[in-house]
C-alpha cells in the first residue's frame, strides 16, 4: 500500500519502518528530509535489529506526501493538529484513509476530511513504545501491545478499517463503537497531567529541583491517587453521555482496570515498575547546573493539558457534570503557565450535536 507518515518522532517513525520492512511504499513528511537515510532500521534491546526496510519518500511537502497515498497517519502531537490540518485537508482526496495517532481529540481539527470524500480514524493508544535512537536512521521497538483499537467518523466504517489495521500493524484490532472513545479515553489527558499536577504539587516561580525525576520509575502514591480520582470522574463523564445519547462507552476502561490495580498503593507499584517505562525522564529542563524545573514547553503540557484534558472537561460541561479534581489540575496548569483557555473549534455545543458528531 501507499502509506504517508505524518511527523518523525518516536511513534511515527517506527510505524515507517515496520511498514517499509513489510514491503508497503512509505512517505515521510517531515521537517527536515535531508537530514534522513533512505533506509530505516528498527531495534531491539540491546540495540538488536529486528527489521529495516527501505523509505520510498522523504519530504517537507504536504502536497506531495498526499499525491496517492492511501492512508495517511498524522502522528504529530494536538498542539500541532490544527497547523497540520490546514496544511494537509486541502489535498485530501476521496476514498482516502487519515489517522490520528493518537486519536484524542483528531476529529476536532480534521472533521473536514469527511467533506472531501476521505474517512477520518484514530487509534486508541500507540501500538508501541517507541523511542529514536539516531533521527532519521533507527529507532528501538520496547513495548508492542496485544492489540490496537480503531474508531471512525463515519462510525460505521470502524470494522472494516480496523480489519485493515490489523493486517497492516500484523497485530489484533478491535473497532471501536464510536470515535468519542479515543477522546475520552484515561490515557496522556488524565495520565500525564495528573502525574505531572501531583509531582510538582509544591512548584512556585523561582523553585528549583536537584535532578530529572524519573516520570513512571518513581510514580508515587499520591500521583495514583489524584490519578484514581480523576479517572473516577470520568467514567461518571461516560455513563452521563451514554445515558443522554445513546453512545456507546464502554470500552473506555477504568485505569485500575487497564493496570489491574485495586487501589493507588497498587497502582502506583504497577505503574513504576513497566520496563518499557524504565528510565523516562520528566518534562523538565536544567537552568543551570543541578537546578531544574518543569518545562512547559513541553508537549506534555502543551498537548495533553490545553487538548486533552481541556476536551474532557468541556463535554462534561455539555452534560452539566461538574469534575472538582480535574477543574484543580487544569486549573494548576492555567495558573503556572498563563497560557488562556483554548477554545476547541471542532466541540459541539450540545448534547444533541455531540451524539451527531460521533454516529
Amino acid at each position: 500500500m501507499n502509506i504517508t507518515i505524518v511527523g518523525g518522532g518516536n511513534i511515527g517513525t517506527l510505524m515507517a519502518g515496520d511498514f517499509a520492512a513489510a514491503g508497503h511504499s512509505v512517505t515521510m513528511l517531515v521537517s527536515d528530509p535531508a537530514r534522513w537515510s533512505n533506509t530505516l532500521q528498527v531495534l531491539g534491546e540491546g540495540d538488536v535489529l529486528l527489521k529495516e526496510g527501505p523509505l520510498a519518500c522523504v519530504t517537507d511537502s504536504a502536497a506531495q506526501a498526499m499525491r496517492s497515498s492511501e492512508i495517511v497517519f498524522v502522528t504529530h502531537p494536538t498542539f500541532m493538529l490544527g497547523e497540520t490540518a490546514q496544511r494537509l485537508l486541502p489535498f485530501a482526496t476521496e476514498g482516502q484513509l487519515i489517522g490520528i495517532v493518537p486519536g484524542a481529540c483528531g476529529e476536532f481539527f480534521f472533521g473536514g476530511a469527511l467533506d472531501r470524500g476521505a474517512a477520518l480514524f484514530g487509534l486508541q493508544r500507540v501500538h508501541d513504545i517507541a523511542r529514536i535512537k539516531e533521527r532519521g536512521a533507527s529507532v528501538y521497538s520496547l513495548g508492542r501491545k496485544p492489540e490496537i483499537q480503531v474508531g471512525a467518523l463515519p462510525s460505521a466504517r470502524s470494522q472494516e478499517i480496523a480489519a485493515l489495521m490489523a493486517d497492516l500493524f500484523a497485530m489484533p484490532a478491535v473497532a471501536l463503537p464510536n470515535y468519542l472513545i479515543e477522546t475520552l479515553t484515561p490515557s496522556n489527558p488524565i495520565l500525564h497531567t495528573t502525574r505531572i499536577r501531583s509531582m510538582f504539587r509544591d512548584w512556585k516561580d523561582g523553585k528549583t529541583y536537584p535532578r530529572n525525576i524519573l516520570f513512571y520509575e518513581e510514580w508515587d502514591v499520591p500521583s495514583a491517587e489524584l490519578l484514581i480520582a480523576c479517572d473516577d470522574e470520568l467514567q461518571n463523564l461516560c455513563r452521563a453521555v451514554e445515558g443522554a445519547t445513546g453512545l456507546d462507552l464502554s470500552l473506555v476502561r477504568p485505569l485500575k482496570e487497564h493496570y489491574e490495580s485495586a487501589n493507588a498503593p497498587a497502582l502506583a507499584a504497577k505503574i513504576s515498575s513497566i520496563p518499557a517505562f524504565k528510565g523516562l525522564t520528566s518534562p523538565m529542563k536544567e537552568v543551570e547546573a543541578g537546578q531544574w524545573i518543569p518545562d512547559f514547553q513541553s508537549r506534555y503540557f502543551r498537548a495533553d493539558f490545553a487538548y486533552g484534558l481541556k476536551a474532557i472537561r468541556d463535554i462534561a460541561a455539555l452534560a452539566g457534570l461538574p469534575t472538582p479534581f480535574m477543574d484543580d489540575v487544569y486549573q494548576w496548569y492555567i495558573s503556572n503557565t498563563g497560557q488562556a483557555d483554548i477554545a476547541l473549534s471542532g466541540m459541539p455545543s450540545t448534547l444533541g450535536e455531540l451524539a451527531r458528531l460521533y454516529r
